[in-house]
């Protein structure tokens, strides 16, 4: 069968660097970081003390004090940047077919703001045991997808992906899938995540995975670099409005770029190590391709995973040399990470929307902070170090690999007729 095209109309995002999408493309394109001392709680007995903190975020411009209550972070970022997108979008709600409209999200960890007071709470008190009735609602990763699904009354698929790092990215390839297949006309997809918390950072600083440079906390994600020591947690989300093409045409959208295709794979071989020769990374790469119909020599950029891990950087360039060969060489490749931290399930929504804009504008943004050259590291690929280069994009391509050996690609080009 054929497929139906599928492009995407409108953008939303909250991040460590802006809390629009011009704020947060201008902040990449000058190589701001995000990283700071943290201010969500206090991490001074805490082996990392500092993380990618979304700021600047006042409730009170979003929420009544009632609605604020029912909602966890995450879902809070979910639902902004959702009503950033529509707006981007110029939809009108009142004439789409709402059943042909859904929500599919995003989100490796969900509410754990909400499961960490709710049992601090309860392991505070005398054993009686006394819980909120939203404490399951806000905590549960799904309940995203289901507020914006009630917000604006779209009924059509409605659900939320988890996997992990890979998990906006999966959600943008259901999308995807579901359009092309006539399940739907128009989604809202991307993702969100709020873990900069005591647990969060607790639990990934005992796994070793985080960076502890204190000291340095501005430039400690170190993508490439031979210093890195792990990623820095970052939190917030984006959204796009998927939309089937002759939808969007006829109702006149701006359209950003196509969505051309996704891959998934999984790399089979540890719990949060990738495999040591990039064979994930090398098929979820090679699937996003195929799926898209595209040749390696036809990306012009590859947002990479880069989270800054030592193991986890070498393994995907080793990856993208597999698979692109000698086109590896003319490609930009970058890692966003390096300014926005690494915002876990939601990645792959904030890096997706990077690659738009770099399409859309003709420019990569930078890898940032790197001091050492890698021995290990192909000194001849183009990593984009330290400021953004300007390029024509005809496409280019998000990684996101998750722990569990989750990996999901997605593609995006230039719309053309």
């Amino acid at each position: 069968m054929e497929f139906r095209r599928v492009v995407i109309t409108g953008l939303g995002a909250i991040t460590p660097i802006g809390n629009n999408v011009e704020e947060y493309w201008k902040n990449l394109m000058d190589g701001v970081s995000g990283a700071n001392l943290i201010t969500h709680f206090d991490a001074s007995k805490f082996k990392t003390r500092f993380a990618c903190e979304v700021k600047n975020f006042d409730l009170n411009q979003h929420f009544d004090r009632k609605e604020a209550r029912k909602l966890d972070r995450f879902a809070q970022f979910a639902l902004v940047v959702a009503e950033q997108a529509i707006q981007d979008s110029k939809l009108d709600l009142e004439a789409i077919n709402h059943d042909k409209a859904g929500v599919i999200w995003g989100s490796g960890i969900g509410g754990l703001n909400t499961f960490l007071e709710e049992i601090r709470s309860y392991a505070n008190g005398d054993g009686t045991p006394r819980f909120s009735p939203f404490f399951i609602p806000k905590m549960i990763s799904d309940i995203a997808a289901g507020h914006i699904s009630m917000k604006y009354n779209f009924r059509g698929p409605n659900f939320t992906t988890v996997s992990a790092c890979a998990s906006s990215t999966n959600a943008m390839i259901d999308a995807l899938n579901y359009i092309r297949l006539g399940k739907a006309d128009v989604f809202i997809t991307g993702g969100s995540e709020a873990s900069i918390n005591e647990a969060g950072m607790g639990g990934f600083g005992s796994m070793q995975a985080i960076s502890t440079r204190n000291e340095e906390f501005e430039t400690a994600s170190r993508p490439f670099c031979n210093t890195r020591d792990g990623f820095v947690m970052g939190e917030g989300g984006a959204a796009l409005i998927f939309e089937e093409l002759e939808h969007a045409k006829k109702r006149g959208a701006k359209i950003y770029a196509e969505v051309a295709g996704g891959g998934m794979s999984a790399d089979a071989h540890h719990l949060t190590a990738p495999h040591p020769e990039g064979l994930g990374a090398m098929n979820v790469m090679k699937n996003a391709l195929s799926d898209a119909n595209m040749q390696p020599e036809e990306i012009d950029y590859i947002n990479v995973h880069g989270t800054a891990t030592p193991r986890g950087d070498t393994a995907e360039l080793f990856g993208i040399k597999n698979v692109f060969g000698d086109h590896a060489y003319k490609m930009n490749i970058s890692a966003t990470k390096s300014m926005t931290g690494h915002l876990l399930g939601a990645a792959g929504s904030i890096e997706t929307l990077a690659a738009i804009c770099a399409i859309h504008n003709g420019v990569i943004p930078p890898t940032m902070n790197h001091k050492e050259q890698d021995p290990e590291i192909d000194n001849k690929l183009n990593l984009t170090l330290h400021k953004a280069q300007k390029r024509e994009v005809r496409a280019a391509l998000s990684n996101t690999f998750g722990f569990g050996g989750h990996n999901a690609s997605v593609i995006v080009k230039k719309y053309s007729e």
